[in-house]
């Protein structure tokens, strides 16, 4: 088949005001795919910014759409555009990164009425999330009945968590009700767990890693040999690190403070723990880092400083779940481009053998510690669309064979 005709597979990753998506041409080979464009639609509900480029990072477009555009309409105009400037080409398939998939997926999964079920069940555990992955799920089921859909659940590559590790000190009951650690942030952490050996080399790749995995939503998570074995969300997206306006570890008994001295509803505690926390909160400035680390205002060195804290408290837990570290890898929007965060981090956690070389770190280079650092540190750009573009695509081989 001529390359230039070969069909498209089209990755959503739907958010709550913004959907991002990527379109791969995939050929014959379960390998064989090329990055054709990815971009996102923001401003959802408002005045739509639609920005999209190339496989070369040439911008194919960037304008703004009517104002109050619903999802709906926004991807319908996302289609629209796709067959229109890929003339040509088929829509094979969609790819969806789904936050939570609970205690059954391990694996990505073919999109029936069923698994759909499944997936809106897992609404209250996922409610940033999973209401928007099923929104455009049924979208595309509403525009193209007949195209096959595949679910990339966040959480499965986390199910090689051994079983005392997922629980919670609760009644039994309650764990086998489904009350457990799952962590997140897994297509992410299965993409770096694949490169690793290329460019850290084998030794290192099969030894003991802690990915911190920052960006908007931030987590960590430590890895034996490529396979998952900690990680620091657990039951929702809301545990372990404070993100960009997510608390991450609370005490339980500041929720029940909440709700019965200061007679918040669970719904603004939701609002609260969800949308005002985090970097937002602390600073009373701005969910972002860049904006936080350009600020002069001691708010947002000290939203930062604890960023950086918490880290470091939650490597020193991962360590111990690893017996020990050997490479520490830096994924995400902030972990690949801020550097001063990066350099924070790796200065707290000296005493494990970190040694940082400044000049690396502000180059974005791949190793960013020294040649004498007993313990490495490194800058490795993630890619989750990726990630999802192969298991879509090997979800529908597989389809194919079977029929």
């Amino acid at each position: 088949m001529n390359e230039n005709n070969d069909p498209i597979l089209l990755i959503l990753n739907a958010g709550s005001s913004s959907i991002k998506f990527a379109a791969f041409a995939c050929g014959t080979a379960p390998t064989a795919l090329r990055l054709l464009c990815e971009g996102q639609m923001s401003g959802i509900g408002h005045a739509i910014h639609f920005h999209a480029t190339g496989g070369d990072s040439h911008t194919l477009v960037n304008s703004y759409l009517e104002q109050g555009v619903d999802y709906q309409t926004a991807i319908e105009k996302l289609l629209a555009w796709l067959t229109s400037f890929y003339a040509g080409r088929k829509l094979a398939g969609a790819g969806h990164r789904v936050v939570h998939g609970g205690e059954r997926y391990s694996q990505p999964t073919w999109i029936t009425p069923a698994v759909l079920d499944e997936i809106r069940s897992l609404i209250p555990l996922a409610p940033l999330h999973q209401p928007h992955h099923i929104e455009a799920i049924e979208i595309l089921q509403r525009c193209y009945p007949d195209l096959a859909q595949v679910a990339c659940f966040d959480t499965a590559f986390h199910q090689t968590n051994s079983a005392l590790s997922t629980r919670y000190a609760l009644p039994r009951e309650l764990s086998a009700g489904g009350i457990r650690r799952y962590g997140f942030h897994g297509l992410s952490y299965e993409y770096i767990a694949g490169v690793m050996e290329t460019l850290l080399g084998k030794q290192l790749a099969q030894g003991r890693v802690v990915v911190a995995h920052l960006g908007s939503g931030a987590s960590m998570c430590a890895l034996q040999n490529g396979i998952s074995v900690a990680s620091t969300m657990g039951f929702t997206a809301l545990d372990g690190l404070p993100m960009s306006r997510r608390c991450g570890a609370l005490d339980p008994g500041v929720l029940l403070y909440l709700m019965q001295q200061k007679k918040m509803s669970a719904e603004q505690v939701s609002e609260l723990l969800y949308n005002q926390s985090g970097m937002l909160g602390v600073s009373g400035i701005s969910d972002d880092m860049q904006t936080l680390l350009n600020s002069a205002e001691p708010a947002a060195r000290e939203a930062i400083a604890l960023f950086v804290y918490r880290i470091n408290r939650e490597l020193g837990s991962l360590v111990a779940a690893l017996g020990g570290l050997d490479a520490l890898i830096f994924t995400a929007g902030i972990g690949e481009h801020a550097a001063a965060v990066r350099a924070q981090v790796v200065q707290c956690a000296a005493w494990l053998g970190l040694e940082l070389d400044q000049g690396a770190n502000d180059s974005h280079r791949a190793c960013i510690t020294t040649p004498q650092s007993n313990v490495s540190a490194w800058v490795i750009p993630t890619n989750e669309d990726l990630m999802i573009a192969q298991h879509t695509r090997q979800v529908l081989l597989e389809g194919e064979q079977n029929d």
